[in-house]
């Protein structure tokens, strides 16, 4: 059977720029491993499947497949397919929309915009707030992983942790871009540092110097997940959120903070995060970007 597809660039309002996902529009009928071939034929960073609600309160249940396994949740998938229902379900007209798109982690909230047939931007809530999972790794151990000096490990209040916001991550900060832009994996040092995570997948951080606000770049390498190094990463971005409440020092009210990614892959993103703390304490959060239609058609199996 015929299956329509549309493909996005998801945190980025311009084409060939953030990060690409395919969405399977009519994804009924195929089982857990139908999918994964799917998903590794695209051989993007993820590729979602859009099933009927299973719920009248929710627009969609949905799936999503790296080239290597299934994830609970993502933020480049969640934002890029309510773009794309929203852009559907409102006949390609501009104008708002709200819903709920339902996955493994739970409902996901989606608040969007259109802008025109093409493009959109969306917004929405953590369906979990990040959560410790484990001990930051040891500084040595991050840099032999990624090939850098000891030194060049952390800044300011920040240190290698372990949080979780339904995808778990180890969150690396490093001194410098000069640092970020010379990170790569390192064979059996990676393996060894980052190995005892069922999917290794080291976020790799450092703050935007002279900039405006709260203002970072990251990478991603998700070696565990079949992906070498991501463009943009939502559910990392979330976790990261458990990161900023550990190592900045940030009081109670609203903090908007933008994570740039890409940047080192010619395929620069922009993500917006937003936490909100209330007593000392994080109560909710959300993530934001924009998404442009690239391509559409039919899988033909």
């Amino acid at each position: 059977m015929a299956r329509r597809f549309v493909t996005l660039d998801v945190f980025t309002a311009e084409r060939f720029t953030g990060n690409p996902l395919a969405v399977v529009l009519d994804a009924e009928g195929l089982d857990t491993a139908g999918m994964q071939r799917i998903a590794k034929e695209f051989n993007l960073s993820e590729t979602v499947f859009v099933f009927p609600p299973s719920e009248p309160r929710q627009r969609a249940d949905i799936r999503i497949f790296t080239p290597g396994r299934e994830l609970p949740f993502a933020g480049h998938p969640t934002v890029g397919t309510a773009v794309l229902l929203a852009i559907l379900d409102r006949d390609r007209q501009p104008g708002a929309a709200a819903f709920g798109l339902r996955e493994q982690v739970g409902i996901v909230p989606c608040a969007v915009e259109v802008r025109d047939g093409m493009s959109g931007s969306a917004r929405f809530r953590l369906p979990r707030l990040p959560f410790t999972w484990g001990e930051g790794k040891d500084t040595a151990a991050c840099a032999w992983a990624l090939g850098l000096d000891p030194t060049e490990i952390g800044f300011d209040r920040h240190v290698p942790s372990r949080h979780s916001a339904g995808v778990a991550y180890d969150l690396v900060p490093v001194a410098s871009l000069e640092a970020l832009a010379r990170s790569k994996p390192q064979g059996e040092a990676f393996d060894k540092a980052f190995g005892d995570s069922d999917h290794p997948a080291p976020y790799v951080y450092a703050r935007m110097p002279q900039a405006d606000g709260l203002r970072f770049r990251a990478r991603m390498f998700g070696l565990g997940m079949g992906i070498a190094e991501d463009p943009a990463t939502g559910s990392a971005a979330a976790a990261f959120a458990g990161a900023l409440m550990q190592c900045e020092p940030l009081g109670d009210g609203e903090h908007d903070i933008v994570i740039e990614q890409g940047v080192e892959m010619g395929r620069p993103s922009e993500i917006a995060l937003q936490m909100v703390i209330k007593n000392g304490e994080l109560v909710s959060a959300e993530i934001g970007g924009s998404a442009v239609m690239m391509s559409r058609g039919e899988l033909l199996s």
